[in-house]
């Protein structure tokens, strides 16, 4: 299983046989990707899903399936529509839906729906843009360190609320000093950090 860091919040999850692609977004490097299994899109704002690029990447990949919220799909022709509490099968990864509200953004703001995926019994859990907490263990913890609806000492907490394994920052792309952000982040949470590659 390789896990691989794409800019942003975008992560492509490898195993022997699949490769499935999460959150593709305006901030991400994704376009030459070929034999996809799948794409994940965790909720509808261009930083997770560029909607162009993505519909450019499924005709690229004719077998890879579109995973959504109902919000994002309406974006699509043709998408399957997860929901918290779903369980899929994609190709020989297993993938857990959970999660449910994106993390409030700011005073009136509106939310919007917010998948989580974790992978494989916990082999990767992707957020999006919450601090959904698995009773699951989880292995590698993509962890969103930037963002208008979070501050680095709630990355912190989340991760010392998941434990994970591993940590992979995410969700950096419009940071200016991204180690500076990944070295405070491993040292106030006592983990390791992993940069994808």
């Amino acid at each position: 299983m390789t896990i691989t860091h794409l800019g942003h919040a975008c992560v492509l999850y490898e195993t022997g046989s699949s490769r499935v692609l999460i959150d593709p977004g305006t901030l991400s490097s994704f376009a030459s990707l070929t034999d996809l299994t799948a794409v994940l899109v965790t909720h509808e704002h261009a930083d997770h899903v560029d909607v162009p690029a993505v519909l450019a990447l499924l005709e690229a990949n004719p077998s890879a399936g579109l995973v959504c919220d109902s919000r994002t799909a309406a974006s699509f022709p043709s998408a399957t529509v997860a929901n918290p509490g779903d369980t899929l099968s994609l190709g020989d990864v297993t993938v857990s839906v959970l999660g449910g509200t994106h993390a409030p953004v700011y005073g009136d703001v509106p939310d919007c729906p917010n998948l989580a995926y974790l992978l494989d019994d916990g082999a990767l859990l992707h957020p999006g843009d919450s601090f959904f907490v698995p009773d699951q263990l989880v292995q590698t913890l993509a962890v969103p360190i930037d963002g208008p609806w979070l501050k680095l000492s709630e990355a912190v907490d989340y991760v010392r609320a998941v434990r994970p394994k591993t940590v992979l920052p995410i969700h950096e792309g419009e940071l200016t000093d991204v180690a500076k952000y990944v070295g405070m982040l491993g040292a106030f949470s006592d983990h390791s950090m992993n940069g994808g590659h």
